[in-house]
C-alpha cells in the first residue's frame, strides 16, 4: 500500500519563513518511520496512518502556538492505484472490512475519547472520499455517525464536515475518519484544512 500526505501550511505573518521551518522542526522524531520531502510548493509525507496524523497534529500545534494566524492544506491518500507499494507505508491500522459498521464507529470514538490534550485549538473542515468498488455511501455516512459522536462535531457544511476541539482528539478524529471508513485495499482520499488563531474568531 502507499499512504501519504501533501501538505501545505500559510503563515499569516511577515515571519512566515520562521513560523513554517520552525513548525516543520516539529517533524523531526518521526522522521525515522516518514519520507519527508520538501519543496517550493508543498511538503510531501509518506508513510503508515498511526504515524502520519499524529506528525500533522505536532506541526499544526508547533505552527499554532506562535499565536499568529496559520492554515494548514492537506490532500491525504491511501491506496492509490496509480502509486507503487511502499514498505514504509505498512500499517495495522485499517479497518478490517468484515467488522461491522457499528463496531467500527465504537472503536473509533473509543479512540478520540482516549487521546491526549495538546492545549491548542484546530478548526477544521474535510472531505472523504472512498473509491472503487462497493458501497461507497454506506461508509460516508457510517463516517458521518462517527463524527456526531465524536466529541468532536461542530456541523455539516456544503460538501464537507466541521469539527472543532483541541488538536489531540480533532486529529484522532481525522485519522480515525481515514482509516476505518472504506475498504483497507481500496482508494481512500480525504481533504483537509485545519485553522488556527483566526482574527474571524470573537469570543
Amino acid at each position: 500500500m502507499f499512504a501519504g500526505a501533501q501538505i501545505s501550511l500559510y503563515p499569516m505573518t511577515d515571519d512566515f519563513v520562521g513560523v513554517i521551518t520552525s513548525s516543520l522542526a516539529a517533524l523531526d522524531p518521526w522522521r525515522d518511520r516518514l519520507r519527508i520531502e520538501t519543496d517550493d510548493i508543498s511538503t510531501l509525507i509518506v508513510g503508515p496512518p498511526e504515524i502520519l496524523f499524529p506528525a500533522l497534529r505536532d506541526l499544526y500545534v508547533a505552527a499554532a502556538s506562535t499565536r499568529h494566524h496559520v492554515v494548514l492544506r492537506c490532500t491525504l491518500s491511501r491506496g492509490c492505484p496509480g502509486e507503487p507499494d511502499d514498505a514504509i507505508c505498512s500499517t495495522n491500522a485499517l479497518a478490517n472490512p468484515e467488522e461491522p459498521l457499528k463496531d467500527r464507529q465504537n472503536a473509533a470514538i473509543a479512540q478520540v475519547a482516549a487521546a491526549s490534550e495538546t492545549g491548542e485549538t484546530a478548526r477544521a473542515q474535510f472531505s472523504l472520499y472512498v473509491m472503487g468498488g462497493g458501497d461507497h455511501m454506506a461508509e460516508i455516512y457510517g463516517c458521518i455517525e462517527f463524527l456526531k459522536n465524536s466529541g468532536c462535531f461542530d456541523r455539516a457544511k456544503n460538501f464537507c464536515t466541521r469539527v472543532i476541539g483541541d488538536a489531540g482528539p480533532v486529529f484522532t478524529t481525522l485519522e480515525q475518519a481515514f482509516c476505518r471508513f472504506g475498504p483497507p485495499e481500496g482508494h481512500v482520499t480525504m481533504d483537509l484544512t485545519v485553522s488556527a488563531n483566526s482574527p474571524s474568531i470573537t469570543g
